[in-house]
């Protein structure tokens, strides 16, 4: 009988633990619950389009939508990567673009950035200001003094109009800059007593105190670069030029739009930044907190 009174008296300890913990934390799972819908209103276009991939063309818009194909046409990838227009071409140039573009955007943004954060010259802070007062120019504004100018030096038509442009970014120049300045000076002014100059100190001290900044860097220039669409559009004109995102316009034609082929695509083409986001993620949140510590 005691037995029963202790086990009656313990589950009402319990159920008393349990309202009053739901009394305090219902803000808490009520939020929780529509962040987590969001982000599953966030994924589901993302997991329609793997599902699509796999499927054939006649099922692509059946409803009730079929999130699991009943058979997986892995044709779809043998088509998209080596049909009559093959995307690894596509592949090979988006990466020679993005990755001479953004090994240029890390050097001169961090060349930049110690100038600016180390370097104390005159009117330093005002040539700041105005270099990021270009972030206020809107790129269309430019696309005709650009065409004019890449024509007249003979660039139009090849990747160098779309990596030369590409290279300077205000914006890599601000996050980098922001973070140099939480870095303390005395290792500046020591190494500077040493003997060092401007150069090794920012080679030897400053770039390796930097990586979370630069992998922040890194992964924000290579989205960027990876899926611009309206540069190549109008600065690339032969299709063995093309980019990913002029590659995936390929799959729609006067005759419709073949979204099976275009979602392989879009799979193959979202992965490298899926892979890096997913490989860096801890120094981009690292450089991207870090870069906000100084004004």
């Amino acid at each position: 009988m005691d037995a029963q009174v202790v086990t009656t008296k313990n589950s009402v300890d319990v159920k008393t633990q349990n309202v009053s913990w739901l009394r305090k934390n219902w803000k808490k799972l009520i939020l929780t619950s529509l962040l987590l819908l969001f982000a599953l209103s966030m994924v589901l276009p993302f997991i329609w389009m793997l599902s699509t991939s796999f499927k054939k063309p006649i099922d692509v818009f059946t409803f009730p939508i079929e999130w699991i194909p009943t058979t997986f046409e892995w044709g779809n990838y043998k088509e998209v990567w080596f049909g009559t227009k093959p995307f690894w071409v596509y592949y090979l140039n988006s990466i020679k673009v993005t990755g001479i573009t953004v090994i240029g955007i890390v050097i001169f943004s961090s060349a930049a950035a110690y100038g600016f954060s180390r370097i104390q010259f005159k009117g330093r802070d005002a040539i700041f200001l105005l270099y990021l007062a270009t972030l206020m120019i809107p790129e269309q504004v430019t696309l005709i003094p650009r065409f004019v100018l890449f024509n007249y030096m003979g660039i139009y038509n090849s990747h160098w109009a779309l990596i030369l442009p590409g290279i300077f970014t205000a914006l890599g120049t601000f996050l980098l800059r922001q973070f140099y300045l939480s870095i303390p000076k005395d290792f500046s002014e020591a190494a500077q007593m040493e003997g060092a100059n401007h150069f090794q100190i920012w080679t030897k001290i400053i770039i390796p105190l930097s990586k979370p900044a630069l992998v922040s860097l890194i992964i924000l220039s290579f989205t960027l670069n990876w899926n611009e669409f309206v540069n190549p559009l109008i600065f690339i004109t032969s299709e063995e030029l093309f980019t990913v995102p002029l590659g995936l316009s390929n799959f729609i034609d006067e005759s419709g739009t073949d979204y099976t082929l275009m979602m392989a695509a879009a799979v193959s083409a979202i992965l490298p930044v899926l892979i890096l986001f997913l490989a860096c993620q801890k120094w981009f949140i690292a450089g991207v907190a870090a870069s906000g510590i100084k004004g």
